[in-house]
């Protein structure tokens, strides 16, 4: 019964992966560069407290951000985390606005015990996301952008309790989907360029915890993560058209542009992961209050990355990016009333992001608000909502300006398939 149950979860798991690639919906017009927006596989919860994780230990939720974490699974319980995500944009750029909303199924992931300090997660999150849509007025014509698709991790990972307080992990993922972005150019003519890439590759990242206890109820654990620099898998392609003169119609009368390949490389010696290494402290007191501070280095500026001509600088370089979050969550009592069993959670981050636009540096920074919902007595399901609003900009020179407003929903459902019902 158990291994049919596995057998489905899974079947269902593989089958939403298309459509988790589909509905990562950035709407950044930053996210024509490089990869898209990156995602560091926070769920709902830890996007409510900043995105941390790292040293985060919770036996009833899934915490992707660090493997180790899944030693500590609930031993008679198998957990179920779904996430849908709604994004608001609001842009300003030289006295102009404007708005944008995305959004969709952001991630599904899924956690059971393998054996005594023994535990594995299985799950499709986002890595990248790309979506923008904008354009102007050229000399004697138009000139507009637009850019739509993301990358994804089907992911498997375990984590292992050698001894107590020591916990380690490792998350295998297959790295997969592609990105388009469009340039149509009306003037004298009409020209298109169109520059795309299709991932298919792995990633891996380790994790270590190390949690000791002060006294009876006050513990700290510490968190250690790190993921290789690698090169990537896949095919970068570059194109361009004439929209008025490069057509043809087929046999069934169907207008086809014809393009002209500028660029067609594997990305493999050309394109490169950057090594992320992140460390995280929290504090938990009587396990209804729980503080954590982390911080994430990924060194992009080491990673190769090779412009094509027509869409990109041939001096496009990145930067190394940094990121620290701060979070906390509290639950007044688990056996109290409905308000003092819900769980409220508060959180803030800084990003120094990868991006550099003609020499101006990519940041970001926001806020973070959630709550969770206890669903009726004897029934562990939780809903989780949380409200983020994150401001991004660049320096020294000012060019978008985005406010942005997400609200996220998760589901996480706690099922006791492993408990044994005796008959007397």
């Amino acid at each position: 019964m158990k291994i049919f149950k596995y057998i489905i979860s899974t079947v269902v798991l593989v089958a939403t992966c298309q459509v988790q690639a589909m509905a990562q919906n950035s709407v950044s017009p930053y996210s024509k560069l490089g990869y898209g927006i990156l995602s560091d596989n926070a769920t709902g919860i830890q996007r409510s407290m900043g995105g941390v994780g790292i040293a985060m230990q919770n036996g009833r939720q899934i915490n992707v951000m660090n493997p180790a974490s899944y030693s500590r699974v609930d031993s008679l319980t198998f957990l179920w985390d779904m996430g849908l995500d709604v994004t608001n944009c609001w842009s300003k750029e030289s006295g102009n606005s404007g708005y944008s909303l995305g959004g969709g199924l952001d991630y599904i992931t899924m956690e059971f015990r393998l054996a005594k300090n023994l535990g594995a997660a299985v799950g499709v999150v986002p890595f990248s996301s790309v979506g923008y849509s904008f354009g102007g007025d050229i000399t004697n014509g138009t000139d507009t952008r637009a850019g739509s698709g993301g990358l994804s991790e089907l992911f498997a990972g375990v984590g292992w309790q050698p001894v107590k307080g020591l916990s380690i992990g490792t998350n295998f993922s297959y790295l997969f989907g592609s990105t388009t972005n469009t340039t149509s150019v009306s003037s004298i003519s009409s020209t298109q360029f169109i520059r795309s890439m299709d991932v298919r590759d792995w990633n891996m990242r380790a994790g270590v915890q190390y949690a000791f206890n002060i006294s009876r109820k006050n513990k700290v654990i510490l968190g250690l993560t790190y993921s290789p620099k690698k090169s990537m898998h896949g095919t970068a392609l570059g194109r361009m058209a004439d929209v008025n003169q490069d057509i043809i119609v087929d046999n069934n009368n169907r207008t086809q542009i014809v393009y002209d390949t500028i660029a067609n490389m594997s990305m493999k010696g050309n394109y490169e992961l950057p090594t992320t290494i992140g460390a995280g402290i929290s504090y938990t007191y009587d396990n209804r209050l729980n503080v954590e501070l982390d911080y994430t280095y990924q060194q992009w500026s080491k990673a190769k990355y090779t412009p094509i001509d027509y869409f990109e600088s041939p001096l496009t370089k990145w930067n190394d990016r940094w990121k620290l979050a701060a979070g906390v969550s509290y639950l007044p009592n688990p056996r109290g009333n409905y308000l003092n069993r819900m769980t409220y959670r508060l959180g803030a981050f800084y990003n120094n992001d990868y991006m550099n636009v003609y020499g101006n540096d990519v940041k970001d920074y926001g806020v973070g608000l959630g709550f969770s919902f206890p669903a009726l007595a004897g029934n562990k399901t939780i809903v989780n909502l949380g409200v983020e609003w994150r401001h991004r900009y660049t320096t020294p020179t000012t060019l978008i300006k985005e406010d942005y407003l997400n609200i996220t929903v998760s589901v996480n459902f706690n099922e006791m398939w492993f408990w044994k019902n005796k008959i007397r």
